[in-house]
């Protein structure tokens, strides 16, 4: 039979009556002649439970304890999820990681799937089971104990056994009706997208938008699962929610299809650095081992052989980097006046795969930030996205102003 992966996030299983709602989709699409793998998170507050739990215990844990700790919210999640669809006649048991088996990498509380072994479900789907309900976000490591993907790991589960299975789509059931042109909290003219390419979901995802966990968007573009977000609070028509799809699939893209907005942005310069071979290494290199995410960087014209260096990291990473940069000063690595940090910024995007043909984005982009007063600080640009630090403070009327000036409101 035709596969369907069908993945219901926390607010989605988060009460008795709302695993009864989405077991009722799943039976719907059994009717319809699908065998059906369901992927479910914790119930809603349950994994922040959990990982309170662990940290009231002992604040330098065992993290092999703490995945079976938190790990534990998915299995209750299958488990009743499986007993519902039951009740509804509905051939269903549930698995565990390790019954997958879904192999990891050994790092607990941010493991990588490295195989996901097909035998097991794939034999008793041939029994007469027509849906497995997987507890997502864990696996097994090298070590045989229980691992955890992080944060959102359900989403890379969902795709990930979309994938290995060669299911016909993966559906993501969770508390919005889709993908919108941007935050619909911002501007009430943010409209939802029918279809977005992989590469702009992925921009999207990196950027602040928190629809799907950028790792699970990353596995969708690499083995090209289509992916399709929905509401799990509204009746579905077969037009439903965005498909996220890859690029060849969407006839005729705008300019801009999105525009972003990250407040959780700091911009860092190191004044009076001096300029030599390497010196890019030697400022980067002590930051990555300091486990600093740094995203756009912007380096001045040399003058007398001393330059300034900016970036940009989050700000809850702004100490660390500090560290990083005196250890290797002190150190005789590297050879600058001060690092000082602006931890009152924003980071706004836009992002659309039609600026690959079209040109003048930058331009508007520039423009509208102009007539709206609002100074930019760095600005980084790929093939289809550009970005710009702004103060915090125009977040919401760069990003309405964007939004306006590219006209997404229009189909």
């Amino acid at each position: 039979m035709p596969l369907l992966v069908m993945k219901f996030g926390g607010t989605s299983v988060a009460t008795l009556d709302r695993i009864r709602r989405a077991a009722k989709r799943v039976g719907r699409e059994v009717a319809a002649g699908y065998d059906v793998i369901v992927i479910v998170s914790a119930m809603s507050g349950e994994t922040n439970k959990l990982v309170g739990y662990v940290e009231e215990t002992s604040q330098l844990y065992d993290a092999r304890e703490y995945d079976a700790v938190v790990s534990s919210g998915e299995q209750v999640t299958a488990g009743l999820m499986a007993l519902t669809l039951q009740e509804m006649s509905v051939p269903a048991r549930s698995w565990q990681g390790w019954q997958v088996p879904l192999r990891t990498t050994g790092a607990h509380a941010a493991a990588r799937i490295e195989e996901i072994a097909t035998e097991n479900i794939n034999t008793k789907f041939g029994e007469g089971m027509r849906v497995a309900v997987v507890a997502g976000f864990q696996g097994i490591g090298p070590d045989g104990r229980v691992t955890t993907l992080g944060r959102g790991g359900s989403d890379t589960t969902a795709v990930a056994f979309a994938a290995a299975f060669k299911a016909e789509r993966c559906d993501i059931y969770t508390d919005v009706d889709g993908v919108y042109t941007t935050d619909p909290r911002i501007t009430d003219k943010a409209r939802k997208l029918d279809r977005i390419a992989f590469e702009e979901m992925l921009e999207l995802a990196s950027l602040g938008a928190k629809v799907l966990q950028t790792r699970s968007v990353e596995l969708a573009m690499r083995y090209n699962v289509r992916l399709r977000v929905l509401s799990s609070f509204e009746e579905q028509s077969d037009e439903a929610g965005t498909l996220i799809c890859a690029e060849e699939d969407i006839v005729e893209s705008k300019a801009v299809n999105g525009v972003a907005a990250s407040r959780d942005e700091a911009k860092m310069t190191l004044i009076s650095v001096a300029d030599r071979p390497g010196i890019a290494a030697a400022i980067f290199v002590p930051l990555s081992e300091a486990g600093v995410n740094v995203d756009m960087i912007i380096q001045n014209i040399s003058e007398e052989g001393r330059t300034d260096m900016t970036f940009s990291c989050p700000v809850a990473q702004v100490k660390r980097a500090e560290k990083a940069l005196n250890d290797a000063k002190e150190a005789g690595d590297l050879n600058f006046r001060q690092v000082v940090a602006d931890t009152e910024v924003a980071k706004i995007s836009v992002v659309g795969i039609g600026m690959r043909s079209q040109s003048g984005v930058a331009a508007k982009m520039f423009q509208t930030l102009r007539d709206e007063g609002i100074n930019i600080k760095v600005i980084a640009t790929s093939e289809i996205k550009i970005s710009v630090l702004v103060d915090r403070k125009y977040t919401e009327l760069a990003v309405q102003a964007l939004h306006d000036a590219f006209e997404l409101e229009k189909a």
